[in-house]
Formats: structure tokens, C-alpha cells, sequence
């Protein structure tokens, strides 16, 4: 059971991919600074590992977000215990194996697309309801570099972070006064992904615990006044 908020500048953030990289950098961060995390993961280990880390105050959930149904018992649970998120932030993904496209399976290419962009939309579709009666909340969908330009043997993932871009731009028309939608840029992290491309290079860039530093307090500065712009990680 989340703990109610007792304090009205504190905000209830809920983040998909929470059990590793951005994700989990961000819910320590976040929690760090008094804020309720709402998470989910499809990690059954490291998301156990991730609630006794940070406490009972927060809820963290094994959710796939490709399954629609089961993201939609997810949502209801924790808006009915916690109440609409005020910061959304659909950060879970998954990249190809560098390739190029015709190389790229079907099947691997399927689990690009239904997690990078029919599980930002499903969550989109059970959380925000509850955000739009409220009139408040910012949704951050997680774009990439790789949504503005494109390299070769990425391309489904380039794919998917264009359809984020675009899906992001059309819903910011859509809500209701008070709220936002940004698609958003994290910038080259150090993380599993972009070990998976960069390889031992990867490293030459921030760690998920330095970039969430900076990422933290530009996250929690957006408002209706930023709906529809497409943002960069400071």
C-alpha cells in the first residue's frame, strides 16, 4: 500500500523500465527527494530488489507494457491507491541487435515496436484518464537522439522513437488545459542499450546516476506551459 502525500510540493511519479538504467536512477533520485515512485518492470528479481531498496512508501510492480491488460490492472491499482500521477514518464525500451534492417527478424523486430510504442500507449491509455479529470500532469514519453536523426542498424529503434516524436506532438493537441506532453531526449547515457551499440565506449559518457543529477530538477520544472515542445535533457 503507497503511503498518502502529506506534502503538496512533493509529486507522485509513475515510471515504466524502473528495475534498471534511466528507470532506476530515476526512482532513486526521485525517492531521494521525498517524491512517491510508482514503477513497473518486467523483472520479477530486480524489481523485488528495487522496493526493499527503497521502502514501502513506493510501489513497484512487475508489468510487461506491451500487455495491455495487464497495464491496465496495473494503472487502476495504483490510481486508486495513490491517485493520478503528476509526472508520467514512459521511459521503458528495448533496442535490435545492430544490424542491418533485412537482418532484423520479425519477431525481434515485433518486440521493438510493441514495446517502444504500443506500451507507451497503453499506458498512456489507462493512466491518463485519471490525469486529464484532474486537469494536471505531465506526461514525458522517452524519445532518443535516434527520434530526431537516424544510423545505420538501429533502424527499427529509430523507427519507434520517430513514432514517439510524432505520437507525442498529436496527443499534446488532444489534452485537456493544464496538462502536457513532451517527447523527450535523454541524451548518450552510459547504460546496457547503448553498451549494446557503443560497446566499450559507452563509457565515455554519464552514468544513469550522474545524468539523473541534472535530469531530476529540469523533469520536475515542466508544465502546461511546455506541452507539445520537444525537449533535450539538460
Amino acid at each position: 500500500m503507497i503511503m498518502a502525500r502529506n506534502n503538496a510540493a512533493l509529486k507522485l511519479v509513475v515510471i515504466t523500465g524502473v528495475a534498471r538504467g534511466l528507470g532506476r536512477a530515476l526512482a532513486e533520485g526521485f525517492a531521494a527527494e521525498g517524491h512517491q515512485v510508482v514503477g513497473c518492470s518486467r523483472s520479477k528479481n530486480k524489481i523485488a530488489e528495487l522496493g526493499k531498496a527503497l521502502g514501502h512508501s513506493h510501489s513497484f510492480s512487475v508489468v510487461d507494457v506491451r500487455d495491455d491488460d495487464a497495464v491496465r490492472d496495473w494503472a487502476s491499482t495504483a490510481i486508486k491507491e495513490a491517485g493520478a500521477p503528476d509526472l508520467l514518464l514512459n521511459n521503458a525500451a528495448v533496442i535490435n541487435k545492430s544490424k542491418f534492417l533485412w537482418d532484423v527478424s520479425a519477431t525481434e523486430f515485433d518486440a521493438v515496436i510493441d514495446t517502444n510504442i504500443k506500451g507507451v500507449t497503453n499506458v498512456i491509455r489507462h493512466f491518463l484518464p485519471s490525469m486529464a479529470r484532474e486537469q494536471s500532469g505531465v506526461i514525458v514519453n522517452f524519445s532518443s537522439g535516434w527520434g530526431r536523426s537516424a544510423s545505420p542498424e538501429v533502424a527499427s529503434y529509430c523507427a519507434t522513437k520517430w513514432a514517439v516524436e510524432g505520437l507525442t506532438q498529436s496527443l499534446a493537441q488532444e489534452l485537456p488545459e493544464g496538462m502536457a506532453a513532451v517527447p523527450f531526449n535523454p541524451g548518450i547515457i552510459n547504460t546496457q542499450m547503448l553498451r549494446s551499440c557503443f560497446g566499450p565506449s559507452a563509457s565515455d559518457f554519464l552514468s544513469p546516476k550522474e545524468w539523473a543529477e541534472t535530469t531530476i530538477p529540469f523533469l520536475l520544472g515542466l508544465g502546461a506551459q511546455h506541452n507539445g515542445q520537444s525537449l533535450t535533457a539538460p
